[in-house]
């Protein structure tokens, strides 16, 4: 009996002809021993109602954007019985998918898939919404979700820093909070908070930030950044290239598997969560580690990514 599998395909993610890249898919799938089936989404949330309403299935491949890897964890760990999931990366970063080990290859993207290996991945949630790589708040991170999408897809990466250079002239706001972690409190003002399981910020253009990060640990990594002028922006993030981010001034971090975070007011600016805007109307997050959720993923960087990976 041939082992079914289902492909939730965002078309508007990237710059590839939808045809070839279904027949491409399709095709690879069936020599490999697979029953295929294709949804394409057509609006935001479609993967998560998509992947929560499949019928038992051996396989769910994820062909999108960041964003649309993010719905579809939302609706698989909603699941009573989640789904073993992939991710082929279509979009214009591509942060999670560059860090798995997919190329820009989509024929050995597929293969990689195929050859890949189980492993079990922490899951981060933000007021039990989902997100498997980042949720940050400050000036400038919005860029990710504002950008037109004509502009990513004829100039891709780039595309975020013309934008983002459209608001160097915003004045960079400082909040005031209070968390608890490892069960103390503490208060300061920040400009930038950064929530991270990942090794690679490419919206900044920043890569392997944290050496220690694992995506198993049942950690994420906290950034809280204090800066005034975007002079002091450039520099950290200079800095970030070049140091241990335990040792940059105006940067407190930590590894935890939970934050409460509370802010004097509730903040003018959405979260960004996964590349996606996050609106809220409250004032407090909390943020914690879901454990126990499977990802087929290529092997090249599962040594680097994985504490005692599972194959």
């Amino acid at each position: 009996m041939k082992k079914k599998c289902v492909l939730i395909y965002n078309p508007e993610s990237g710059k590839l002809d939808k045809k070839k890249f279904l027949d491409l898919f399709q095709r690879t799938l069936k020599e490999a021993g697979y029953q295929v089936s294709v949804r394409s989404t057509t609006q935001k949330g479609d993967a998560t109602r998509l992947i929560y309403g499949l019928e038992a299935v051996d396989l769910v491949i994820v062909a999108g954007g960041d964003g649309t890897l993010n719905e579809a964890v939302s609706g698989n760990i909603q699941r009573e019985k989640p789904l073993l999931l992939s991710y082929l990366p279509l979009g214009t970063t591509n942060d999670v998918g560059t860090m798995y080990g997919f190329t820009k290859n989509m024929y050995s993207n597929i293969s990689r898939i195929l050859n890949g290996t189980i492993q079990e991945i922490d899951v981060c949630l933000i007021n039990d919404k989902p997100f498997i790589y980042v949720a940050c708040l400050g000036n400038y991170v919005n860029v990710s979700y504002t950008t037109p999408r004509k502009l990513k897809k004829k100039y891709g990466k780039i595309a975020y820093i013309l934008y983002g250079l459209k608001q160097l002239t915003d004045k960079i706001h400082q909040y005031h909070i209070t968390y608890t972690i490892h069960g103390e409190t503490f208060e300061g003002d920040y400009s930038f908070l950064f929530i991270t399981n990942t090794s690679r910020l490419a919206g900044l253009g920043v890569e392997n930030i944290y050496k220690d990060m694992k995506l198993n640990d049942n950690m994420f990594e906290v950034a809280l950044c204090h800066v005034k002028s975007k002079k002091e922006i450039l520099n950290k993030l200079y800095q970030l290239r070049t140091m241990d981010i335990h040792k940059i001034p105006g940067i407190t971090y930590y590894q935890t598997d939970q934050i409460d975070i509370n802010f004097s007011e509730v903040p003018s600016s959405s979260w960004c969560v996964d590349g996606e805007e996050m609106k809220h109307n409250t004032q407090t997050f909390h943020l914690e580690v879901r454990k126990g959720f499977k990802m087929l993923i290529p092997k090249e960087n599962v040594d680097k990514l994985f504490q005692e990976p599972m194959e």
